[in-house]
């Protein structure tokens, strides 16, 4: 954990996928406090009309990203978090900000498993709770 799931329509070169998963690490790692190598990135490519929203009455191609996270982050750190990446799917793939939706899910560290860093997340420090709960 953290895991990044970014579904869009159509498809994107392999560098541009890249470049964003790059970014999208570097940003959350900075941002939220994390080992960068806890951080997977998933972008799915659904071809033409696999995701949609209705907008006005009608579906329109969407794009969705999941951020399965650690429980405990503010929403305001939330926000600026979502806002970040955001900007990346924008910069990197051109997807349109009034496309494009962030969700979170939120975890306790025995929820995420990572054998080659030692098993469990390890729990939130004291100093990390409270920053957390400012």
């Amino acid at each position: 954990m953290p895991y990044l799931q970014l579904d869009v329509n159509g498809t994107f070169p392999v560098e541009k996928k890249k470049q964003l998963a790059h970014e999208m690490c570097k940003t959350y790692s900075a941002m939220m406090t994390v080992d960068i190598l806890r951080i997977s990135v998933a972008i799915r490519e659904t071809g033409d009309g696999g995701v949609w929203r209705t907008v006005d009455g009608e579906p329109v191609p969407v794009s969705v990203l999941m951020c399965d996270i650690r429980r405990g982050r503010t929403p305001a750190l939330r926000m600026d978090v979502a806002k970040a990446l955001c900007q990346h799917c924008i910069d990197i793939l051109g997807l349109r900000e009034d496309r494009l939706n962030v969700e979170f899910t939120q975890h306790s560290g025995d929820e995420m498993y990572h054998p080659t860093l030692g098993g469990y997340s390890p729990e939130w420090s004291e100093d990390e709770a409270a920053e957390a709960a400012q």
